[in-house]
């Protein structure tokens, strides 16, 4: 879970391409004539895709299970004026008045789900909650992310608001990407505060992922290459995963 690091979590990640992000997202949705109407994101950190798709049409409903992380999307809702409902919740036992007609999740958040049975859990969850005939969107970094493009290196950065190091671990035989991060925050005295988070993800095969979707009681629709939107395959470093309400 994101502590520290949420106090700079958007500076450093400034390069990830949300534009991008919605383009596709929202073609995704579009294709099954969800166009406007309620949306949950999960795992919806510091709300910046969740107000994207706010201003694309959708009444937003974000869910995050770091207090600090929805602190910041709540003072984004401030200076947007969006109307955003934000609910401090773990995924694998969210609870919603009602149901939506899509749930989408991106920037690798449930490959945070680390055990197949909570990541089931979740799964049965969303189809509990969406609509007859809703859409489950979501994204996957892949193994061979993981391994050819994260590996064991170590990465850092330096910027205004503070500096980290980051290092990683890939563990070929369980599945599992571990990063120790290392913060540097800068106070406003000048001085600088040091803290230190691990986060494990785990990347998933996909014909597990139908296999846990279908048995939650949804329809697995498919998965896709991130980039281009075609069928995914091996050299693909990070998917979308779409399955379909079925059951209601």
């Amino acid at each position: 879970m994101y502590g520290d690091f949420a106090e700079v979590y958007d500076s450093f990640q400034e390069d990830i391409p949300y534009a991008e992000w919605l383009e596709h997202v929202t073609e995704l949705l579009s294709k099954y004539e969800i166009k406007d109407g309620l949306v949950l994101e999960l795992g919806c950190g510091t709300g910046t895709f969740t107000e994207m798709l706010s201003e694309a049409g959708y009444d937003m409903i974000g869910v995050d299970n770091s207090e600090e992380m929805l602190q910041r999307a709540m003072e984004k809702r401030t200076q947007t004026g969006s109307d955003i409902l934000y609910l401090l919740q773990d995924m694998r036992e969210f609870e919603l008045y009602g149901t939506v007609r899509a749930v989408v999740s991106v920037c690798d958040s449930m490959n945070y789900i680390t055990e197949e049975e909570d990541l089931e859990e979740v799964f049965a969850l969303v189809n509990n909650y969406l609509d007859p005939g809703g859409i489950f969107l979501f994204d996957l970094k892949t193994a061979c992310y993981y391994r050819e493009v994260m590996g064991n290196g170590t990465f850092a950065e330096n910027r205004e608001t503070g500096s980290y190091i980051w290092e990683n671990a890939w563990y070929e035989d369980e599945q599992i990407n571990e990063y120790d991060l290392t913060l540097f925050l800068r106070q406003e005295d000048g001085s600088y505060r040091k803290s230190e988070e691990t986060h494990l993800q785990r990347a998933y095969d996909t014909a597990r992922i139908a296999e846990l979707i279908r048995s939650s009681g949804m329809e697995y629709l498919g998965c896709l290459d991130a980039e281009s939107l075609e069928e995914a395959d091996e050299t693909s470093e990070r998917v979308y995963i779409l399955a379909r309400e079925c059951t209601k």
